[in-house]
């Protein structure tokens, strides 16, 4: 009873926005996770460098006097080239993708360290600097976080429309018939894992705003974060709209499952959970969240209700 008379509702509530407004940044590394994850079906685990590298760029030109919007789009840039190395490492040279993201992100860690000038970390001030969010302006941020992953899901909707972004489709789908049908396959991984880690990228430069530091470890389970977010959106967006569901709407469930992953988070440690113990309940919500839709193929497949009904039949013959 004392537990529960210590759990404050107010309190709750009144970290919900800030919950949100993060919720919103690891939506939009899950949509970068989506691209490879499910359009490209490559397991790519450089997300979790590329998340810090993005943070660290985005800090340290703050820091030389850059215009926040300029310092991300550099970010963005460096993202792109960090996934293009990726994409080099599995195409080109014949490295698994799984291999070849590890090591993408194991360079990373002395890269991102170079980048903070051999620091663990970096702070940004609100009071000396512009900054695009910022905890200290929550409700600002929310608005601004969903505009940009507004204009990032209206831009991946238009570009996987035209023709290369079909193509990139197509690879993930069926990467054989693609071939046949003269698509080069090598090229559309590059691009897709390219384009995914320059997303991540971006996302971390929000991030470190936000928090107002870049550390060398914030990147860490990005990869697990953005996958969370996937299936849960996922989850939802199916719930609601079954195989309605058309491109766009189910990017913007996939942004949703980043906030509801949060808001998760928050509730966890409102509860007074041991912090130590969270990246525990996110795996168990991953594994809870990608079991849901096996278990309900399964619930419908027809030859499972086959074999249930023969089963009921032989048992009812027998029993006559």
């Amino acid at each position: 009873m004392a537990y529960f008379a210590s759990l404050n509702p107010a309190a709750l509530l009144k970290s919900f926005p800030a919950g949100v407004a993060q919720g919103l940044i690891w939506g939009i590394v899950a949509l970068g996770v989506y691209i490879t994850f499910r359009l490209l079906d490559v397991a790519d685990l450089s997300v979790d460098g590329t998340f810090t590298t993005g943070g660290a760029v985005t800090v340290m030109l703050v820091l030389a006097g850059w215009n926040p919007w300029a310092a991300m789009a550099i970010a963005l840039i460096a993202g792109v080239v960090c996934g293009t190395v990726t994409g080099v490492l599995h195409t080109k040279l014949g490295i698994p993708a799984i291999l070849a993201g590890i090591l993408t992100q194991f360079a990373l860690y002395s890269i991102n360290l170079a980048i903070m000038g051999m620091m663990a970390n970096k702070a940004v001030s609100v009071d000396k600097f512009y900054l695009v969010l910022s905890s200290r302006s929550v409700t600002q941020s929310i608005v601004i976080g969903a505009i940009i992953a507004a204009v990032i899901i209206g831009a991946l909707y238009w570009y996987f429309g035209t023709e290369q972004g079909s193509a990139i489709r197509a690879t993930g789908c069926n990467s054989e018939m693609s071939k046949a049908q003269g698509i080069n396959i090598n090229n559309m991984k590059i691009i897709g894992l390219a384009l995914s880690n320059g997303v991540v990228a971006l996302a971390g430069g929000l991030m470190a705003q936000f928090q107002g530091f870049s550390d060398i470890n914030m990147g860490r389970g990005a990869i697990v974060i953005g996958l969370a977010a996937v299936i849960i959106g996922e989850v939802i967006g199916d719930a609601i709209a079954g195989k309605k569901l058309n491109f766009a709407a189910r990017l913007t469930c996939v942004v949703l499952g980043g906030v509801v992953y949060y808001m998760v988070v928050v509730v966890v440690l409102w509860l007074k959970l041991n912090s130590n113990y969270l990246k525990l309940f996110t795996a168990i919500i991953v594994a809870i969240f990608l079991a849901v839709p096996y278990l309900q193929a399964q619930s419908k497949s027809s030859f499972r209700k086959a074999g249930k009904a023969g089963r009921s039949n032989a048992g009812i013959k027998e029993y006559s």
